[in-house]
């Protein structure tokens, strides 16, 4: 009884979600300490608006992780998206049929990531980082490197104001841009947790070996993550351009790391086959309670880019150290 008890309690404090779980709430406490402004309703709802964008993306770059591989084009799939949508609207295509388009175009970067990476066999650090200037090449092409807007003036379609409304309204207080951040990480949890796809994607990650001999596909289970990743960063791409009703060609840059860094700090190991979405969540929130209280204490924004940096190697460091640990 003893032993299962303190097996189980072992198993608690080792789990990565309490540990950033602990560190969200200790920076919450800080910033509401050092900011009288911090603490309250309306900023917490700001902050998560904030991050919503990042979020989507990262919910996404969990599972291409956990398969145990990286992807760095997903902010030049979020621009690239953003502009095809809205260069299709301003041409006189229906709302709907450029939503489709951009979604389409994301699915397709993902998808050629995962081929290339599983078929050709070229590391997704280069795929992803070929595909990330293939497309934010292929947003300048086609913006010509111009600023698109959309709005009245500019679309002529039936559709734009619920595509505005995405973006740009609430609903009570909550920003609806907030509440499809929400989805996606149900969405994606169900996806991970009770499917599956994210049953096998955890095994191929864990040992692609061991997966295959369990008769497992890892080549299409990566095409899979790839595939959804891409999906994602064209939804956020949209609701990018939905919420500032113009996009151009340099959208998202940046947007890659920021979302490995959540991912990151949320737990998951760049050595592929653990992570969970719940603590990727966590790790998005962190990043947004970080940038926010710096902002509210009138911290230089430079400093936000090297604490965020030294929280990614701290969270890193402490992957390899708890998986050796967890070896000896």
């Amino acid at each position: 009884m003893a032993e299962s008890t303190e097996r189980g309690c072992s198993r608690l404090f080792n789990l990565r979600e309490l540990g950033v779980t602990l560190a969200l709430v200790l920076i919450i406490i800080l910033f509401s300490i050092l900011s009288p402004y911090f603490f309250n309703v309306p900023n917490f709802i700001n902050i998560v608006r904030q991050v919503s964008l990042l979020g989507i993306i990262a919910m996404g770059m969990t599972m291409v992780i956990v398969c145990g591989e990286i992807d760095l084009s997903v902010g030049s799939i979020y621009g690239a998206a953003g502009i095809f949508t809205g260069v299709m609207m301003v041409s006189g295509l229906p709302v709907l049929l450029s939503v489709l388009i951009g979604l389409l175009a994301g699915v397709l970067f993902g998808v050629a990531n995962g081929l290339l990476v599983t078929f050709v066999r070229i590391p997704a650090m280069i795929v992803t980082l070929g595909m990330m200037n293939m497309a934010r090449g292929l947003a300048l092409i086609v913006s010509g490197g111009r600023v698109v807007n959309i709005s009245p003036r500019t679309v002529k379609a039936d559709g734009l104001d619920l595509f505005l409304f995405m973006g740009q309204r609430r609903i009570g207080e909550v920003p609806v841009m907030s509440i499809v951040f929400v989805i996606s990480v149900l969405v994606t949890y169900f996806l991970y947790n009770h499917t599956l796809l994210g049953f096998r994607m955890r095994a191929v990650g864990g040992s692609r070996a061991a997966a295959r001999a369990s008769g497992i596909n890892d080549k299409l289970v990566k095409i899979a993550a790839f595939g959804i990743v891409g999906l994602l960063a064209a939804i956020a791409g949209q609701l990018n351009i939905s919420f500032l009703g113009n996009v151009q060609g340099t959208t998202g840059q940046g947007m890659e790391l920021n979302s490995i860094a959540a991912v990151i700090i949320g737990g998951t190991s760049l050595s592929g086959g653990e992570g969970t979405i719940l603590g990727t969540l966590i790790g998005v929130l962190i990043m947004g309670v970080l940038n926010n209280g710096i902002v509210l204490l009138g911290v230089s924004p430079f400093w936000q880019m090297t604490i965020i940096g030294a929280v990614i190697v701290g969270a890193v460091a402490i992957d390899k150290w708890t998986r050796k640990d967890g070896q000896a």
